[in-house]
């Protein structure tokens, strides 16, 4: 599966049952390079070694890859974003440190412009 957006390989998962209120579908699929979210029709647990070694696992990992993939429209997106970084706070995880660590990165090239939305999530959060 490639990502529609940069034709970057895809990480396939099932959305974790307490994220599920935040998708339409029951598996989602994050691009490795752009982190654009899409549905899924299989995925399993989640694995977001591929796409650094910052993103956080599990839940975690899943909560922010699911906001990510949002983040292209905050405006249509904010409750589901507030509730994904929420998710990701609980889990002692900083979503807006992994959100600058990633821009940093040279094998991420984020499809949403990253210092405007920062600027917007600090004022949201």
């Amino acid at each position: 599966m490639e990502c529609e957006h940069c034709g970057g390989p895809m990480t396939r998962y099932q959305v974790p049952f307490d994220l599920r209120g935040h998708v339409e579908t029951d598996h989602a699929a994050t691009c490795t390079r752009c982190l654009a979210g899409h549905p899924a029709e299989v995925g399993g647990e989640p694995d977001f070694s591929a796409i650094s070694d910052e993103f956080p696992d599990g839940t975690a990992g899943a909560a922010m890859a699911l906001a990510l993939g949002k983040l292209d429209s905050l405006a249509l997106n904010r409750d589901d974003i507030e509730a994904l970084f929420a998710a990701v706070e609980a889990a002692g995880v900083d979503p807006l440190l992994v959100l600058d660590r990633l821009a940093t990165q040279g094998n991420v090239r984020l499809h949403f412009d990253v210092d405007r939305r920062r600027r917007q999530l600090e004022q949201l959060l």
